[in-house]
């Protein structure tokens, strides 16, 4: 989507106040662009909506990581929810403090959460019994007591993608609503376990309060019924999940989805912890890709660009929509286009049925890219993954540079 941070001056495509052509130029295509002033601008944000509650954003790492956005948001003091030792690497790598971290996901290692306890993170979100066991045995085997939260599966449809609706009991993620109570008592009971809080996330690119509310007022259901038996949180940890707009979509804006959890929590005194990741990134960044060959077909017309589904893979993986729109605008008749990339799959597209007028070597940008582009990439096909830039106001910076194929292979090698 179009905003403040990326617009036309003069027919030519800024990020903020540098032209994407001379990027383009010097940095070559694929290439990830940030804008520095969006990603601190969507921060401060969520900072102001919350001035009147003790919390904590905690950043999830999963959406993008580079280590020149998490360096950003480390030094506006946010946290990091991390669903794998090497996002902890990651985080304390780029400068955050690994007390502002929770740890996420259903299958944490021993050894991650060997990891986790000498970096004293501040709780991890448990989302199994047996996890629970395997937690307080690694605990109890380092002389420590690990802080955990159970991430409860509230049962709430989060309306949107399938692959991305966490909250559903037939998911795999979270301990069942109709068991926390039971595992909460066992955690009680494990002396190398300190129960702080309960976790709540039911999905991603959610456009409407109506589920979080949902989700709130079961999870709140839980927490008086625990204080009944005396377990007392520190903390509620209601995830995160606010879409962004990619097309057509109406998600509330930061403010307003803070007001609506500010006002389902009927002030509940404990420290309220929210993990936005996509609304923070996705609008803070691009891809540009060049176009190669114009390829006119009997049915369909093709521009196939040099970015591919293993630099932007959610299209092929989800069907979903990017805006694309060219680095330089035209005044010549446009043409419907696929586009699609070099790859040998019927699914490498990064978008169908476009209106653009372009050329053989025309740029163009995949816009609201910030968010599960370069974090989900591969080297599909032996493609070297894109270099990554950072505007910030009239300075460029190469935050990640172009893989070579020669980096690839390195840790291969030929057996006799």
């Amino acid at each position: 989507m179009m905003n403040n941070y990326f617009h036309y001056k003069n027919d030519a495509l800024h990020v903020e106040q540098v032209p994407l052509e001379d990027i383009a130029e010097k940095y070559g295509t694929p290439c990830y662009v940030y804008s520095r002033a969006a990603l601190t601008d969507g921060m401060n944000q969520f900072k102001n909506a919350l001035q009147s509650k003790e919390h904590l954003i905690c950043y999830a790492v999963k959406a993008n990581s580079n280590l020149a956005i998490l360096n950003v948001f480390a030094r506006m003091g946010a946290g990091f929810d991390i669903v794998s030792g090497g996002e902890l690497k990651r985080v304390l790598a780029a400068g955050g403090d690994a007390r502002k971290v929770v740890f996420s996901g259903v299958g944490k290692t021993i050894a991650e959460m060997r990891m986790a306890l000498d970096a004293n993170i501040l709780c991890f979100n448990v989302e199994s019994s047996t996890e629970l066991d395997r937690l307080n045995e690694v605990a109890g085997s380092m002389g420590k007591v690990a802080a955990i939260s159970l991430r409860v599966n509230p049962d709430v449809d989060a309306k949107t993608h399938p692959y991305i609706s966490t909250g559903l009991k037939q998911n795999k993620f979270g301990v069942a609503y109709t068991e926390a109570i039971a595992l909460y008592r066992k955690a009680r009971g494990m002396k190398n376990l300190r129960i702080t809080g309960m976790d709540c996330h039911i999905g991603s690119q959610l456009t409407e309060t109506s589920p979080f509310i949902a989700a709130i007022e079961k999870v709140l259901v839980l927490v008086e019924a625990l204080a009944v038996e005396g377990i007392h949180l520190e903390h509620l940890d209601l995830g995160g999940g606010l879409g962004i707009r990619y097309d057509d979509e109406t998600p509330p804006a930061i403010a307003d989805y803070v007001a609506a959890i500010l006002s389902g929590l009927r002030g509940r005194t404990e420290k309220l912890i929210l993990e936005p990741g996509r609304v923070l990134v996705g609008n803070a960044g691009v891809l540009l890709t060049k176009v190669e060959y114009l390829k006119h077909g009997e049915e369909k017309n093709f521009a196939i660009v040099d970015a591919a589904m293993n630099d932007l893979m959610r299209p092929a993986l989800y069907d979903a929509y990017h805006e694309i729109l060219p680095v330089s605008r035209e005044k010549n008749a446009t043409q419907t286009y696929e586009i699609v990339g070099p790859i040998c799959e019927t699914g490498d597209f990064i978008g169908r049925a476009r209106e653009l007028a372009i050329a053989p070597q025309s740029l163009l940008a995949v816009l609201s890219a910030g968010a599960y582009g370069m974090s989900m990439s591969s080297n599909y096909n032996t493609r070297g993954r894109a270099a990554e830039v950072m505007v910030d106001g009239d300075e460029v910076h190469l935050v990640r540079e172009r893989e070579t194929v020669e980096q690839l292979y390195a840790g291969e090698r030929i057996i006799s």
